[in-house]
């Protein structure tokens, strides 16, 4: 049984539109999956729904963790079961350090395994471990005393964005459009950190636009997303197929 299942899942917006249209998708450990559509498909809304967004509600369908159907979870207990989400676009939290932040989320998921009772992680490790981590994952020591992504950069938000994936050890990582507005050295340092992270522990569902990311992060399995739907499935040479010719074709058929 895949770890993160995905069982003929509807989205809609607050305002009732339909986004997601029915899909089937289960991604286990150890694997990479791609999700590659045009703007305006419904990728973002589909990660924002499985991570539990508010303004998204799913209408049909199941999305099971570990067997366990998570939609009456919030975002944190979500997030407590090892569920991640790398956002397109991460937003500044002026006043809370990026250190104190993946402390108390680090922390978070500590009491969550411990059925309620405080285990804090011993200052010591904590800071030995992220700056092993930020090393690693080439994030400049001193944004670790700086306000969470404000005043970041592109590439620095995304940086920081894989070293907290690095630092809270999901089970199911999902990426959204991480490869946005980075220069081809940001995104090669944030593609390795991902690639390096997936493995026997964490399984990655990774959304993009092109196929540049999937230079440096091979998937396992490619998955075509047009009108809110998954359109055709494959292994890697999708995604070089797409990057030859694009969407236009499935957008044809679906609009048909």
């Amino acid at each position: 049984m895949a770890l993160l299942e995905l069982k003929d899942l509807h989205v809609a917006l607050e305002d009732g539109t339909e986004i997601v249209k029915g899909v089937d998708l289960a991604v286990s450990l150890n694997e990479v999956h791609a999700v590659m559509g045009p703007n305006g498909s419904g990728k973002s809304t589909l990660a924002y729904a499985l991570m539990g967004h508010p303004a998204y509600e799913i209408t049909e369908g199941e999305v099971l963790f570990e067997g366990e159907n998570i939609l009456e979870l919030g975002a944190d207990e979500r997030a407590q079961r090892g569920l991640f989400l790398a956002f397109q676009y991460p937003h500044a939290v002026p006043g809370v350090t990026v250190t104190s932040f993946l402390r108390s989320a680090i922390n978070a998921i500590r009491k969550a395994k411990a059925s309620g009772e405080d285990d804090p992680v011993a200052i010591p490790e904590f800071r030995k471990e992220l700056l092993a981590q930020m090393d690693r994952l080439k994030v400049s020591r001193e944004l670790a005393s700086r306000y969470l992504n404000d005043g970041f950069s592109g590439g620095e938000k995304k940086r920081v964005e894989i070293l907290q994936m690095a630092m809270l050890k999901p089970r199911i990582a999902i990426l959204d459009e991480t490869d946005s507005g980075l220069d081809i050295d940001a995104l090669k340092i944030v593609a390795s950190g991902v690639k390096e992270l997936v493995g026997p522990e964490m399984g990655a569902l990774v959304i993009t636009h092109y196929q540049r990311i999937l230079n440096y992060i091979e998937p396992d399995y490619v998955h075509v997303f047009v009108d809110g739907k998954i359109v055709k499935e494959g292994g890697p040479e999708l995604a070089l197929e797409l990057e030859n010719s694009g969407y236009a074709e499935w957008e044809r058929k679906e609009a048909a």
